[in-house]
């Protein structure tokens, strides 16, 4: 084991999120982490060359890391900008765990952090879910049950396989630098964090693949919200009109207004 192997804090989360032009919803991130974490735990943010007000934002607060990559460096998009965003936060992190979070997501429990890290013990190197949805139980229950196409899909082996996604997942940082693993290889046509599941979970090691409403009990995920709030990017009409309705309901929530309109949550 290397020394930096050796050197990592025990107890303790290093958060990595990932800005791009996101100004409202990374400071709603930021400080839901502020209001809700008790947990031993620090932030890195790595800003994909935003140049504009969220850069700005992040660049008041002194109780983050924040790691900036101009314009000119942002050569990619999508999978890769977040990708190669999550590795160099990763390469900084020197704590026993690293959460991978999106901007998009607001944790609503107090002490959550302490609940997830429980989920991942000794013998566990990851845990977090798949697609997350702020839609009840009971709604994604019955979904799944009579979603026709599904079933088709499964039937023919082209539906697509589960793996814990970067949305807010918990890693052993041990692990994920003795394994070499990155969240973007750009030989493969992965999305960010499916190659580092499936190396997990070939190599034999333990994971905690939660389902939606757990990890629904202590976050939100307002699902493609960066690209839809970027017009530089192409989103499906049905995708940007389903994000715009879950951006209104979520922005319209008690929990939601009162963390907007708490300042003392940046110092």
């Amino acid at each position: 084991m290397s020394n930096s192997q050796n050197s990592l804090v025990p107890g303790k989360v290093t958060i990595c999120l990932v800005n791009y032009k996101t100004d409202e919803l990374t400071r709603l991130c930021l400080r839901s982490i502020r209001k809700y974490t008790h947990y031993p735990y620090e932030v890195i943010v790595i800003d994909n060359g935003s140049a504009d007000a969220s850069l700005e934002y992040l660049k008041t607060l002194d109780w983050i890391t924040l790691i900036e990559r101009s314009p000119e460096e942002m050569t990619g998009k999508g999978s890769w900008a977040q990708g190669t965003a999550l590795d160099m936060g990763l390469a900084a992190c020197k704590n026993e765990y690293f959460l991978a979070m999106h901007s998009d997501t607001i944790v609503h429990k107090d002490g959550w952090l302490k609940d997830f890290v429980e989920q991942c013990p000794a013998d566990t190197v990851c845990a977090g879910g798949g697609k997350l949805d702020l839609k009840p139980r009971w709604e994604i229950l019955l979904k799944k049950c009579t979603d026709f196409k599904e079933w088709i899909r499964r039937y023919k082996g082209t539906d697509k396989p589960f793996y814990i996604r970067a949305i807010c997942a918990l890693y052993r940082t041990e692990i994920l630098h003795k394994e070499k693993l990155t969240f973007f290889d750009p030989a493969k046509n992965l999305t960010c964090g499916q190659e580092i599941y499936l190396k997990l979970r070939d190599a034999n090691y333990k994971l905690n693949a939660m389902s939606p409403w757990e990890m629904a009990t202590f976050i939100y995920h307002l699902a493609h919200a960066t690209m839809v709030l970027n017009p530089e990017f192409s989103v499906r009409k049905k995708t940007e009109k389903k994000c715009k309705k879950q951006l209104e309901k979520i922005f319209k929530t008690p929990i939601v207004r009162t963390i907007q309109n708490d300042c003392s949550l940046d110092k």
